[in-house]
């Protein structure tokens, strides 16, 4: 089987997830870390096996990799990638793919003006049961989708803002529930929905007192086809309740995903706690295979280790798109769109109105 060199930018704890999938693809000949703290970064080198570097220009020309995967904080994402693009690698991005649109249009230019490729990691939408309403969402089994529901209610304490310097802060996070926990759920809704056409929301803090950013926001969607969508997202549910992403057709029929339950699952930190399954099947004839489908997702969800296993199908599919010639499953302009949606959220609030898209940097 044909290998491409891998590397990791950034030690921290998605790094490591990063870093599990390198050493174990068959794809993968995973060379060289990259971290600006040396001594976190040797050790993160020793346990893999592979070369640390702090400097990305360094490793691009000693370790000469093909593929980086970029795991460094979200506004940090864009100088790196550029810099392994001019490397001559193809780039796989954590989500966000950025925090601004200008960040996002700069990593798809240098992509596209090197012939590389760019992903953004979106492991939820490899979930047995978000495939299955993509399905049949794009079957027609529930007509046309007239509304789509996005929910996400949890729980970030002191605690976790407190375990790396960089969370809770505009500059170095960001943002807050939108930009670093409902990405998922974002990228879903519009995933099944189709293309935006206009967004009006508002966002706050409104129990996090030590931290900068927003841990609550809401919003309302028009999709160019019509139909409607609705967003609630949270950090401040204790302790973790659910994500779940909904959608009801125009036949009345409705479809859904439960992607998340028990408490919010904190890489690094927490395991998941409940499986990913389909809560809502009501498209005719095929109501009775739901208690069928939540039975076999959860023995999946007990035979693998849910942390890591998407997370490395969707490593796995960039390194074949790069063998095989072809686009990666979720692209750099798919990742774009996500952080369009919750751009608007933001200037909806600072401008008190509707923003229609598209919208620019």
């Amino acid at each position: 089987m044909e290998k491409i060199r891998t590397a990791v930018i950034g030690v921290g704890k998605v790094g490591h997830t990063h870093a599990q999938a390198l050493n174990t693809l068959p794809e993968s000949e995973f060379v060289a870390v990259c971290g600006r703290n040396l001594e976190r970064t040797q050790a993160f080198a020793e346990r893999y096996g592979v070369k640390a570097y702090i400097d990305v220009q360094e490793m691009m020309a000693e370790a000469q990799p093909q593929a980086v995967l970029v795991c460094t904080p979200h506004p940090a994402h864009t100088e790196p990638t550029i810099a392994a693009v001019q490397g001559g690698a193809h780039v796989l991005v954590e989500k966000p793919l950025a925090v601004h649109l200008e960040a996002c249009d700069a990593m798809i230019a240098a992509t596209d003006g090197a012939g590389v490729k760019l992903g953004v990691i979106s492991q939820r939408r490899l979930y047995e049961p978000v495939q299955r309403v993509k399905q049949a969402i794009d079957a027609g089994k529930i007509g046309r989708p007239i509304l789509g529901v996005a929910l996400l209610l949890g729980w970030r304490d002191k605690t976790y803002y407190e375990s790396d310097p960089w969370r809770g802060k505009w500059d170095t996070e960001g943002g807050g529930v939108l930009v670093n926990q409902a990405p998922h759920q974002l990228d879903l809704l519009q995933w099944f929905m189709g293309p935006i056409e206009e967004v009006f929301g508002y966002w706050g803090n409104l129990n996090h007192p030590y931290i900068e950013v927003e841990d609550t926001a809401v919003a309302v969607v028009r999709f160019k086809n019509g139909s409607l969508g609705s967003i609630v997202l949270s950090n401040s549910q204790k302790p973790g309740i659910y994500g779940k992403v909904h959608v009801h057709g125009d036949n009345g029929a409705s479809v859904g995903v439960q992607t998340d339950g028990g408490s919010m699952f904190i890489s690094g930190m927490t395991a998941v706690q409940e499986p990913p399954l389909n809560d809502l099947w009501t498209v005719p004839g095929e109501e009775h295979l739901l208690a069928q489908w939540q039975k076999d997702d959860q023995a999946i969800f007990k035979s693998v280790d849910p942390s890591t296993h998407y997370h490395l199908l969707q490593i796995q599919d960039f390194l074949q798109s790069i063998i095989e010639g072809r686009d990666p499953i979720v692209t750099g302009r798919e990742g774009r769109k996500t952080v369009e949606l919750f751009t608007a959220i933001y200037r909806s609030q600072r401008d008190h109105a509707p923003v229609v898209f598209p919208i620019q940097p």
